[in-house]
């Protein structure tokens, strides 16, 4: 069994550059065996912030995503609940599969910034380490006065990860999809052949 995991969860509505941007850089910096991609199923941020696909979509699109790298998975561990995901639940089960691995979890700055996490200090007690990624030019002030208004005893794991300044989102992967606009080069071609073939998002 691996000894270290990293866990990505997330929408994936859809999966793109950017996140696997994010988990190769997270692979190779914090030293980890494999990385799970785990779409979420009813995503608790989430759920009035525009259209989301079936979870089969995304499934497929992140399998897409990663077929060429052996060291990437995915899970369908929150899909499989009927109920709101939380990463706390998640990386719960995870450590009762895994057993000894170390386990992290890797996001994106914006999502630690943007919205409150459930039980954050009991996650971060599950956690070897709370991966952050940022991109060039992201102020680490705002991620540091986040970290200081949470007020964690355990604040020192969620480390901060600067990755290649891809500036890529899925909100204006589906507007330009909406638009009849190219996605060319923003997701992997697999991934687009997916989404034009089932029109997604259009």
């Amino acid at each position: 069994m691996i000894k270290t995991l990293g866990v990505m969860g997330g929408t994936f509505n859809p999966i793109h550059y950017g996140h696997l941007m994010a988990a190769q850089e997270a692979m190779i910096e914090f030293h980890l065996g494999e990385i799970l991609f785990i779409p979420n199923q009813v995503p608790p941020h989430r759920q009035s912030e525009g259209y989301i696909i079936s979870g089969h979509h995304r499934l497929i699109m992140a399998c897409l995503a990663i077929s060429s790298n052996p060291y990437f998975k995915a899970s369908t561990l929150e899909l499989e609940r009927p109920e709101v995901s939380y990463t706390v639940d998640t990386i719960r089960e995870l450590k009762k599969i895994y057993g000894e691995t170390e386990i992290s979890f890797i996001t994106g700055a914006d999502s630690l910034i943007k919205y409150d996490w459930h039980n954050i200090g009991e996650l971060l007690d599950l956690l070897t380490y709370f991966i952050v990624a940022t991109r060039p030019g992201f102020s680490l002030s705002n991620l540091d006065q986040k970290i200081r208004e949470m007020k964690l005893a355990n604040a020192h794991k969620i480390k901060p990860l600067q990755i290649p300044n891809v500036d890529i989102s899925s909100t204006e992967i589906r507007r330009r999809l909406k638009m009849g606009k190219p996605v060319k080069y923003l997701v992997p071609e697999a991934v687009e052949n997916y989404i034009y073939k089932n029109k997604l998002y259009i």
